[in-house]
């Protein structure tokens, strides 16, 4: 993943996901996949999610400097809204 933004916009929409479902391993894995991209290629460190009505906050650090990006919670919340609406198509895989 070439992008730092793209990875942190990947790793906040399943984390959303794999924390509302816990017992979903494929959400588990995917999340943990991007939280070792973020740590290994972009050398992300101490992350913390902030939530408005209207937008995700995501403050992280690289090499002790602390940044922060957002996303509309519409952007976000997609795919777990999606798995709410259809629980038939997405079947949870347990642990």
């Amino acid at each position: 993943m070439k992008s730092l933004q793209d990875a942190i916009y990947n790793w906040l929409t399943i984390k959303v996901v794999a924390d509302a479902r816990p017992d979903d391993i494929s959400a588990v894995d995917t999340l943990q996949l991007f939280e070792d991209i973020l740590t290994k290629d972009f050398q992300v460190g101490d992350k913390t999610i902030q939530k408005d009505d209207e937008m995700y906050y995501v403050t992280y650090s690289i090499d002790g400097e602390e940044k922060k990006v957002r996303f509309p919670i519409e952007l976000i919340d997609i795919m777990h809204n999606q798995i709410q609406g259809n629980p038939e198509r997405y079947k949870n895989y347990p642990v």
